[in-house]
């Protein structure tokens, strides 16, 4: 980027906050929507140039303390494939557009319908029929506009997927399926990304990552081809509460973060299990 929108950026950065004897410059988000629409740039290229300076977009301060500019920035670099944009993804996109990834990637070939009302973040009683993938790509544009995201109306397959997700940092297994997040889970593997899997049924569900060296999803689901024969999922026997959902959600976006960022300890070669009746949570080691 030139240096003449640097300098504009610096300009409009003239004030400053203080949070816990912490002087920072922030930049205002309608200044930034200025200098990209002077430039004619993606606001989210602003949001990456000021992070770069040291300056903070005001709408990430509650961010800062636990994120610092340096880990803001490479957030803001950072891009994500998210493969179903339901009960776990809708919560996972909203998540993340507000944390501050720089690019979404969102697959789902499904649409919304009433029966999605329950439980998925980004169903309304105005989008259904419509798609997900795109109503997605609607909702992020309405909760933060740095956000670029690419949305594909497509059921991922072992021939599209590479294409589709080759530019994700990290993905998120956000499926309701085994059989499909078996392929996910090989792509994943193929291209070299950590992917952060996550299933829902009734108050419990289970999260893990999986990085390309590791065993994956046989793991916990065993032999993919016995997976190849429909089969009635815990999920259609125990239904998918909202509460659930949204938990998972957030432990996949937590697990994002630590990848993303390299801190913290992800969920690896091991299964979180959350019960929400009893409020606990169990791990199953594999060794």
């Amino acid at each position: 980027m030139g240096s003449g929108i640097r300098e504009t950026i610096v300009r409009q950065a003239e004030e400053t906050v203080t949070l816990a004897g912490e002087t920072v410059r922030i930049i205002h988000e309608g200044s930034a929507m200025e200098v990209a629409s002077s430039y004619g740039v993606h606001l989210g290229e602003v949001f990456r140039e000021a992070l770069e300076q040291g300056i903070i977009p005001y709408r990430y301060i509650r961010n800062h303390g636990v994120i610092s500019v340096e880990d803001q920035l490479k957030l803001a670099e950072s891009c994500a494939g998210i493969v179903g944009a339901g009960g776990l993804g809708g919560n996972v996109i909203m998540l993340l557009a507000r944390l501050g990834i720089g690019r979404l990637i969102v697959v789902d070939a499904d649409r919304f319908d009433e029966t999605n009302l329950n439980r998925q973040a980004l169903c309304t009683k105005t989008n259904l029929g419509k798609p997900k993938a795109t109503e997605a790509a609607a909702a992020v544009s309405q909760i933060n506009p740095g956000v670029e995201v690419t949305p594909y109306v497509d059921r991922l397959t072992g021939q599209n997927a590479p294409q589709i997700l080759r530019e994700a940092d990290v993905i998120v297994d956000a499926l309701d399926n085994v059989s499909d997040r078996f392929v996910l889970g090989m792509t994943a593997k193929r291209l070299g990304i950590p992917m952060v899997h996550a299933g829902i049924a009734g108050f419990e569900g289970q999260l893990m990552s999986v990085f390309p060296e590791d065993p994956g999803l046989e793991l916990i689901f065993g032999d993919p081809e016995r997976w190849k024969t429909p089969r009635k999922t815990p999920e259609a026997v125990l239904g998918v509460p909202a509460v659930t959902a949204s938990l998972l959600a957030t432990l996949q976006v937590m697990e994002v973060l630590k990848i993303i960022l390299r801190k913290g300890k992800p969920v690896r070669n091991k299964i979180l299990r959350p019960d929400l009746e009893t409020g606990e949570f169990h791990e199953i080691v594999f060794t």
